[in-house]
């Protein structure tokens, strides 16, 4: 891992930051493989319960970097392997098996959106816009931004984002659903993830991987996966000293 992403760990919440704050935390090659090496780290690291995904610097994330678009000799050929490293980044981060929360600020934009929207919850400064930019430059959605933007908004409003380039304010993307919580608190992204930290890591990180893989299995193939991981969970020491707990009540 280079400086590009910082990954540190304490009381079990890992905080991978994007550092690139003079650039907008804009994504090139070096930063999406720093970013999929953090992301790892976080995966392997038993002790890590939760994750707190931020930006440094005035703007959470801008997107693809487009200067170095420019620069590229063979811009296809740089293109397809920036989305592919990023994507591949970006989908290990949403099947991590532990809750994650990204805390955004200034402007997110392009593949930000998906960085973003591959965390679990999101809490957004109340001065942030969003806009999906790719138009802006005569490109379009990458890094599965196409296949989280509906998820998270609707087809309707995906579509009036993806094709009218026009940014939302930061209320509107709370109404929207596109993020979780507005607070201009810069510790809140940490105490929500601090708390996700601390509580039944099994049934959360469980729970997360239900919930997203439901778009992608049937209603009889989902309640056959909570059936088998309710069964497991029960047999977990937080679960047994939970139910304990709540007996005495």
């Amino acid at each position: 891992m280079t400086d590009l992403v910082t990954c540190t760990v304490t009381d079990g919440l890992a905080r991978i930051e994007l550092n690139r704050p003079s650039a907008a935390n804009a994504l090139d090659l070096d930063l999406a493989h720093a970013l999929d090496d953090a992301v790892e780290q976080a995966a392997t690291d038993d002790t890590v319960q939760a994750v707190l995904l931020t930006g440094a610097g005035k703007r959470f994330c801008a997107g693809g970097d487009v200067a170095a678009m420019v620069e590229a000799d063979d811009q296809a050929a740089f293109l397809l392997e920036l989305a592919q490293t990023l994507d591949g980044a970006l989908q290990r981060l949403a099947a991590l098996e532990k809750p994650t929360v990204a805390s955004v600020q200034g402007a997110v934009a392009g593949a930000g959106l998906a960085v973003m929207l591959s965390c679990d919850l999101v809490v957004a400064d109340p001065a942030t816009k969003f806009v999906i930019a790719y138009p802006g430059v005569g490109l379009v959605p990458d890094c599965g931004v196409s296949w989280l933007l509906p998820r998270a908004v609707g087809q309707q409003r995906a579509l009036q984002l993806a094709l009218t380039n026009k940014p939302i304010t930061a209320d509107v993307a709370l109404d929207w659903g596109l993020v979780t919580e507005l607070s201009d608190d810069v510790e809140r992204g940490a105490e929500l993830a601090g708390q996700l930290a601390a509580g039944p890591s099994y049934a959360l990180g469980q729970a997360k991987r239900l919930l997203r893989n439901s778009w992608e299995t049937t209603r009889v193939g989902a309640g056959e996966d909570e059936a088998r991981t309710i069964a497991k969970a029960v047999t977990t020491p937080e679960a047994q000293a939970l139910l304990e707990a709540f007996t005495k009540r």
